[in-house]
């Protein structure tokens, strides 16, 4: 035991001692060239990729030169535009439009379901509502409110409306809405009302302020410009004025379903701003997406409810309004960027040293697949222990694919 033990702690001893002399070593790299054809065309494709690469993604599409910021600080304000006639009535954008002025959410109605003179009082819960339908007072608890339902129970089994079944009664604004609900028509002029839309962006890094609105000479002419132009891509990229269709359409969505269920809208305002040249070129680019999920049925669409009430025969009364609208969310993503020469050179170091990946597969292709005779490696792999007593030139190592022509520095002489 004490033998085995004595002869674990003298190669431990052997390794550590070898260990530490080996981290004393230095290692250089040696120059030699191959001839073979194959190693060579695969050598210079993947110096080509690796310099492609930084030349045209890095540097001319990334920017990598460029010193960047990527939270401007940013302003929006909405305004809904329009005027809709709903049979006798004229609707403007008090009527429609929540709120009326906004920020960066804005909303306007399309349909409305309207629920009118509804009091205070007691009537027939909805049949829907779970264990509202009943056959005696027994059937229903005093006093339970139900969170699905329109209130409390009063205890009592009623006839539902002018319906032969029975539902619980409960004290509520009277009638409920699912049994005196009218629904009324889509606003199909809506498709032309316009939201105005005025976004400042500002970055505090470079000091560059700009906005998405048109310069002009004077106040009147601004007001004349706002006041007809209208949202193009092409013609008209600084007019803030977007026709509700136009931006349904650019959603891909279809304006007469919206009409029906309502959605929200994404209007996606992107600034790329290369500060390198003048700030007159930055200019915003428009975006529109559906951001509801249509697929979910239970989550898609927009609607909300509110109420106006009033006093009829001194009796508090309202009208429930339940709206189906268009929600716009606008939303601001800036960058900007501008040539700093820290950001270039750190982008040049990284790509002078990402060219040594060549070399580094190349060695491992020529040592793992080519080197079936241990030919490379033996010449590549080299230990000198101590200096030659007498100088001896030195050359490149030239080798093709049947061995070494020429003599080098590993050739069995100390150096």
């Amino acid at each position: 035991m004490c033998e085995i033990l004595q002869t674990f702690m003298m190669g431990l001893r052997e390794f550590l001692k070898d260990y530490f002399l080996g981290f004393w070593d230095y290692e250089t790299p040696k120059v030699m060239v191959v001839k073979n054809r194959t190693l060579g065309v695969i050598y210079r494709s993947v110096q080509f990729l690796v310099i492609t690469y930084f030349i045209w993604y890095v540097f001319i599409s990334q920017k990598a030169y460029q010193e960047s910021e990527t939270r401007p600080e940013s302003s929006v304000y909405t305004r809904m535009k329009g005027i809709a006639v709903h049979g006798d009535d004229i609707l403007d954008t008090v009527e429609y439009a929540r709120p009326p002025e906004g920020g960066d959410v804005i909303s306007t109605i399309l349909r409305r379901e309207v629920t009118y003179d509804q009091m205070h009082g007691t009537c027939a819960e909805h049949f829907k509502v779970a264990k509202a339908n009943c056959t005696k007072d027994s059937d229903c608890i005093q006093g339970e409110v139900n969170f699905d339902g329109h209130g409390r129970r009063t205890g009592r089994c009623v006839q539902y409306y002018n319906h032969t079944f029975r539902t619980c009664e409960v004290q509520s604004w009277c009638p409920i809405e699912e049994f005196a609900v009218v629904r009324e028509p889509a606003l199909v002029e809506a498709i032309n009302f316009t939201v105005f839309i005025r976004n400042s962006i500002h970055f505090p890094r470079f000091k560059v302020l700009r906005g998405n609105i048109k310069d002009a000479s004077n106040k009147r002419n601004l007001h004349k410009y706002l006041s007809k132009c209208h949202y193009d891509e092409e013609k008209e990229p600084y007019c803030p004025n977007f026709r509700l269709g136009y931006i349904a359409h650019k959603a891909r969505e279809n304006f007469s379903e919206l009409c029906k269920t309502g959605g929200v809208i994404g209007v996606f305002i992107n600034w790329q701003c290369n500060l390198d040249l003048d700030p007159s070129h930055c200019k915003p680019a428009y975006s529109f997406r559906r951001l509801d999920v249509r697929k979910d049925q239970a989550n898609s669409g927009y609607y909300y409810r509110f109420a106006k009430y009033y006093s009829r025969e001194g009796v508090e009364s309202r009208t429930l309004i339940k709206a189906y609208g268009i929600r716009l969310d606008i939303i601001v993503h800036g960058h900007a960027g501008k040539f700093s020469p820290i950001p270039t050179i750190i982008s040049t170091v990284t790509a002078m040293t990402s060219v040594g990946i060549c070399t580094i597969i190349c060695d491992w292709i020529m040592l793992t697949f080519i080197d079936k005779n241990e030919v490379y490696s033996d010449r590549k792999f080299d230990e000198v222990h101590k200096e030659p007593t007498a100088p001896i030139p030195t050359e490149l190592s030239f080798i093709n694919s049947f061995g070494s022509n020429h003599s080098d520095l590993s050739d069995g002489v100390p150096l």
